[in-house]
């Protein structure tokens, strides 16, 4: 029967995460030789080749991306499993572990966690980002962190004990530099067929929605990027590259940090947010004054509370 070895699987992981097992080495203070050696024995363990070189870095096989999934999920645990044993009860109730999806612009985080930061005793709050929903889902259920933010309900498929609560929603609106955006207020929204468009990537909780939304009404917009990241839509729609979409409810945000301007409103086109949190009868105390709280507190009133 193989063992397998975990020293050997961090290194493998490791090299997955930055690229190269160059820079692996710098960070596990190992020499490249005793790295590629040990990953080497770690494929003959698998019997499958897990890396590839290509140029000066390393790529994943297809066994290999396998293999980096489960890493991911075995060093979740184990980074739990640290934190659970290294924090008194006492302490970890002062203390909240946010896990918060890609994409979800800084501006929300921060007005969701505003009943968080009021509370008495104080509570240290620890944000972490991902980009993937399985792995969020499986850090949630190992104790790694307390909440999920995110602008999707949690997956449906998870075999994890946990409900999706509905902190607030808004409709869209349509942002450009100032001359596009007078170019096409006029006519809008048909006059976005054929405009340029900073378009959601197909990972974006908002992908499917704008698709259905164009089609509606009879728009084929002119994709010149896809990002995930509103942050970087709107530095190049300030730019005058494209229209992108945002939350109606950072109207104001946008128009006082960037030079954009509003395009058209489109209330239909939902944005949503939720809460990932366990079915556990004892919930965090932070987490029970976000729920509660957090989508009343929405600083504009264009976010309508969905919360019961």
């Amino acid at each position: 029967m193989n063992w397998l070895n975990y020293h050997h699987l961090q290194y493998f992981w490791k090299v997955a995460k930055v690229g190269s097992i160059a820079r692996a080495s710098l960070e596990l203070r190992l020499s490249p030789p005793t790295i590629s050696a040990q990953i080497h024995l770690l494929e003959e363990t698998l019997g499958s080749k897990l890396l590839r070189r290509q140029g000066r870095g390393m790529v994943l096989t297809d066994s290999g991306r396998e293999a980096f999934r489960f890493a991911d999920s075995i060093f979740a645990t184990g980074d739990a499993l640290l934190q659970a044993m290294g924090h008194s009860t006492e302490r970890r109730g002062r203390q909240l572990v946010v896990g918060v999806m890609d994409g979800l612009p800084s501006s929300v985080v921060q007005r969701l966690l505003t009943p968080v930061f009021a509370l008495e005793p104080a509570v240290v709050v620890t944000c972490r980002q991902q980009s993937v929903a399985d792995r969020l889902v499986h850090e949630l259920a190992a104790g790694a962190v307390d909440v999920v933010l995110a602008d999707t309900p949690a997956p449906t498929d998870a075999q994890v004990p946990m409900f999706s609560h509905p902190m607030g929603e808004s409709g869209s609106g349509f942002f450009a530099a100032p001359h596009l955006a007078q170019a096409l207020q006029a006519g809008f929204p048909s006059a976005l067929h054929g405009a340029p468009f900073l378009y959601p990537s197909v990972h974006s909780a908002m992908r499917s929605g704008l698709d259905a939304w164009c089609d509606a009404n009879s728009i084929a917009p002119r994709i010149v990027a896809e990002l995930d990241d509103t942050a970087l839509a709107a530095l190049l729609a300030q730019d005058g590259l494209g229209v992108f979409v945002a939350a109606e409810e950072r109207e104001g945000e946008l128009f006082r940090n960037q030079q954009l301007r509003l395009v058209g409103r489109a209330q239909e086109l939902r944005h949503a947010l939720f809460a990932w949190v366990l079915k556990t009868k004892v919930q965090h105390p932070a987490v029970v004054a976000l729920c509660r709280d957090g989508a009343t507190r929405s600083v504009n009133r264009a976010l309508t509370p969905r919360f019961a």
